[in-house]
């Protein structure tokens, strides 16, 4: 299994994008892929009208970036591959041509975060692309006071994640937290298509009274990293 996510949050410039994601997905990506214990690397960009699911409050910490126009993620059979070395090692140790690409990053945010949760939604069965994420992904990471903590596992537990089992469009979600970065928590969506994402997720807990209750108690006491949740769409590989 990937219980290991290696996850960049970042901005580009007009100027050199596309040789970037040239670079990106031909070489940066295959090569990082194939290091030992990792299973997997895809690219995401995001999407332009987001219709929100909840009211969210973002953190003000000036110190945290606020990159959000690209995730790029990496699998990982779990989060101790990311020790040896660590992420800014791989990096640093780039030919100068590749350091070159990455400096064009603005607002880069990362996140070494271990999966200690998961459900298949429906379209399981019919994903073709193995533990590769999917089409559509919406990925919220975000702090609490730690007395809300226990609560917070509660309610994925008991209500969100078995309504995700049944969820149509959903093929997984995943349970996150840190193990470096600055949000301690993390969910990750995935759905075939954003229309799917649209269609069934918005507004899905209305029909629940006592979710519909439980998240309008619990969204004010988290705070979220900058621009989550964030929705996204895979730009590599292709989607499928």
């Amino acid at each position: 299994m990937d219980r290991g996510l290696w996850i960049t949050w970042y901005d580009l410039p007009s100027a050199g994008r596309a040789d970037y994601l040239a670079w990106l997905h031909e070489s940066y990506i295959p090569e990082i892929a194939q290091r030992p214990g990792f299973l997997w690397g895809a690219h995401y960009a995001a999407v332009a009208d987001k219709i929100p699911t909840s009211r969210t409050t973002s953190t003000m910490d000036p110190d945290v970036p606020t990159g959000g126009q690209y995730i790029l993620m990496f699998g990982a059979e779990d989060a101790q591959v990311f020790g040896d070395p660590v992420p800014s090692e791989i990096n640093a140790d780039l030919p100068v041509e590749s350091r070159k690409m990455l400096a064009l990053r603005i607002a880069e945010r990362v996140h070494l975060m271990a999966e200690y949760g998961r459900v298949d939604g429906p379209e399981a069965q019919n994903y073709k692309s193995g533990l590769l994420p999917a089409n559509c992904v919406q990925l919220g990471t975000y702090n609490t006071p730690w007395q809300n903590e226990e609560e917070l596992m509660a309610y994925y537990a008991q209500g969100r994640l078995k309504n995700m089992r049944v969820l149509p469009g959903c093929v997984r979600t995943r349970r996150l937290v840190s193990v470096a970065g600055w949000a301690k928590h993390g969910v990750a969506y995935e759905f075939t298509s954003l229309a799917a994402r649209n269609q069934h997720f918005v507004g899905h807990q209305e029909h629940d009274p006592k979710m519909a209750a439980w998240t309008k108690a619990m969204g004010p006491r988290l705070t979220h990293a900058p621009g989550s949740s964030n929705l996204v769409q895979r730009i590599w590989p292709p989607m499928t």
